[in-house]
């Protein structure tokens, strides 16, 4: 028989995911859970009277946290790059280096994508250009619908694991781990997702080429003599920017959040430069970034809301014993986390993961059977990018939807992402097998 709390924590645990699959709003769902828990606590008396005297202080805590400051600056750079026209520069002249392989294109689109993650990472932005750009391409030279939807999708999530990803700036804040460490130690399982993406399209493009066809030579022959120069002029503007903001962090120059700061500047002066600038634009941007800020922060007050009464009531300590009870051993308990957090991204978007469920389930992780912090964050970060693909409620899947052509249909997007979520844990099972992977890097940054 469980004690009142944790019966109490319990029931609250299973209200919550009842609320958000009937499709209540995340913020206030967690809100109202949380405050309806509470006050049950206080009038059984397993909650202290001045609980809730505790709940002001954490949400000011929360909104003058100086790491969470990143988070509005490295949105406001993702999407004045959306505007800047990199991302369709990028794609049209990749697409003439790499045209003349099979599955060309789509290998010019996994790469503007690793590019577009280093330098935006916003996956809304990316999938949304990429659609627009390239998908009318692949069509028109015979491409598989479900190869198309699938490389779009996959390559626009990149931005969630590849540095600067807002991921790893939540994850880094709620799991007590250095934000720039976090970005050092993505890095490489990063570049193995792309790795892993590039493998699977070269391999069929030469086994079934009928589904992923080279750009006829005599249409390239006319660019061959531009093509390296138009490419490199293209790369100038992101690479510049990549320095500036991920070489900064990486050489400890500067922190994420300054380093965010100089990218958003980065990314209005680029705008200039391409003449892209206007008052009305700025405008647009600086909307668009409130509405995404307001609502990942009013999402992380309902968290809060809901963290402090669960752990009031010994919710936590429920789950986590219930976790060590397992007789799996720690690499066991460490793939049922996994596997939660997977089966939880179909249902739930990751801000819910990240600030609900993350500080839950890690600890017990890492104090109890001694996993490194950095690794696990690192682990979840590419987990959590497997939830914008994974269907019903992907997000990139939203977003492909919403620009895709009506020859492209919901079906074709479910299919074609099918391999590369397949693809995203084999590169989690690589991590977990090598997980020097995530500390590699950590001798040429960090000496």
């Amino acid at each position: 028989m469980l004690p009142l709390d944790q019966t109490l924590g319990g029931l609250m645990f299973i209200g919550m995911i009842a609320f958000l699959f009937f499709g209540f709003p995340v913020a206030f769902s967690l809100t109202f859970t949380g405050l309806f828990f509470g006050m049950a606590g206080v009038g059984l008396g397993v909650l202290n009277a001045n609980f809730f005297d505790i709940l002001p202080l954490r949400i000011w805590g929360t909104m003058t946290n100086v790491t969470l400051m990143a988070v509005p600056l490295f949105v406001f750079m993702g999407v004045v790059l959306e505007k800047s026209g990199l991302a369709e520069e990028l794609l049209e002249t990749m697409a003439l280096l790499f045209g003349k392989m099979r599955g060309g294109i789509s290998i010019s689109v996994i790469v503007v994508g690793a590019i577009l993650a280093a330098s935006t990472g916003i996956v809304g932005a990316s999938v949304i250009t990429m659609g627009l750009v390239s998908l009318p391409t692949m069509l028109r030279r015979g491409y598989d619908k479900r190869l198309i939807s699938g490389t779009i999708c996959a390559s626009g999530t990149l931005g969630q694991i590849i540095p600067p990803s807002i991921i790893l700036v939540l994850l880094g804040d709620i799991m007590g781990v250095s934000v720039g460490d976090l970005y050092i130690g993505a890095v490489l399982p990063g570049l193995l997702l792309v790795g892993l993406y590039l493998i699977y399209v070269i391999i069929l493009g030469h086994l079934r080429p009928h589904l992923a066809p080279a750009i006829p030579a005599e249409e390239l022959r006319v660019f061959q003599g531009e093509a390296v120069k138009r490419v490199t002029i293209a790369l100038i503007p992101a690479m510049v920017l990549i320095v500036g903001v991920l070489g900064s962090i990486f050489a400890g120059i500067a922190t994420p959040t300054e380093a965010a700061s100089v990218g958003a500047t980065g990314g209005v002066i680029l705008t200039m430069v391409k003449r892209r600038f206007s008052w009305a634009m700025l405008r647009n941007v600086m909307e668009t970034t409130t509405r995404i800020t307001s609502l990942a922060f009013i999402i992380l007050v309902g968290a809060n809301c809901f963290g402090l009464v669960f752990r009031g009531l010994n919710g936590d300590h429920l789950i986590q014993d219930f976790l060590k009870g397992l007789p799996f051993g720690p690499y066991g308990v460490l793939a049922v986390v996994m596997l939660v957090i997977f089966a939880l991204g179909f249902f739930i978007d990751f801000f819910e993961i990240c600030f609900i469920h993350v500080p839950i389930l890690t600890p017990v992780l890492v104090t109890h059977f001694g996993f490194d912090a950095l690794w696990i964050g690192v682990l979840i970060g590419v987990n959590l990018q497997t939830s914008f693909l994974t269907p019903p409620f992907g997000f990139a899947l939203f977003f492909l939807r919403g620009v895709a052509p009506p020859e492209i249909t919901t079906p074709d997007i479910y299919k074609g992402v099918v391999p590369f979520v397949i693809l995203q844990m084999i590169g989690l099972s690589i991590i977990i097998a090598f997980p020097q992977l995530v500390r590699a890097l950590f001798t040429v940054f960090r000496g």
